[in-house]
């Protein structure tokens, strides 16, 4: 009878991720699917005027944020490549250790979708397409996409959860 326990137990634990995944999936379906609508919408460098404030533009990205390394001769894909897979493993490692922690769970699915969105980009395009473009008057915030989106707020929770354990 405790054998039986203890592989239904194991077997809850192990089915514990699947949420977590399933945010991640999320992210990524509904980053592609923007991607794929803006890509066959506009030509590269179009920009479409929403509000005073934001506008949809069709910009590739072969660096990091903020094109850090974009000028590169091509290397710098492969480089961020192997960094997100890398991240995506580790992140995997996270998610089945700390399974019932769900704010810090939450924030990993989201880091871990956004840099999955990411990566299909670079290794289908050689860049990632990004469209969301903020600005207030003249200046600019650099065109992202629904993957940063999701990587950013992700961290905001990392920070909040922190926040919350040190309170504790």
């Amino acid at each position: 009878m405790a054998t039986v326990k203890k592989t239904v137990f194991t077997l809850k634990r192990s089915a514990s991720i699947v949420p977590w995944l399933g945010i991640a999936a999320l992210v990524i379906l509904l980053d592609q699917l923007s991607k794929i609508t803006i890509a066959k919408t506009f030509a590269y460098g179009q920009s479409k005027t929403l509000t005073s404030f934001f506008n949809l533009v069709l910009a590739y990205n072969k660096g990091a944020a903020f094109s850090f390394l974009a000028a590169e001769g091509g290397w710098q894909r492969w480089l961020f490549s192997a960094i997100a897979l890398g991240a995506a493993l580790f992140i995997l490692f996270l998610l089945k250790r700390h399974a019932g922690q769900r704010l810090f769970c939450t924030a990993l699915a989201l880091v871990l979708g956004g840099a999955l969105g990411n990566l299909i980009d670079r290794v289908i395009y050689g860049h990632v397409i990004d469209f969301l473009d903020f600005h207030v008057g003249g200046w600019h915030w650099p065109a992202f996409n629904i993957a940063d989106s999701a990587i950013c707020i992700g961290a905001a929770l990392f920070i909040i959860d922190e926040l919350r354990r040190v309170n504790r």
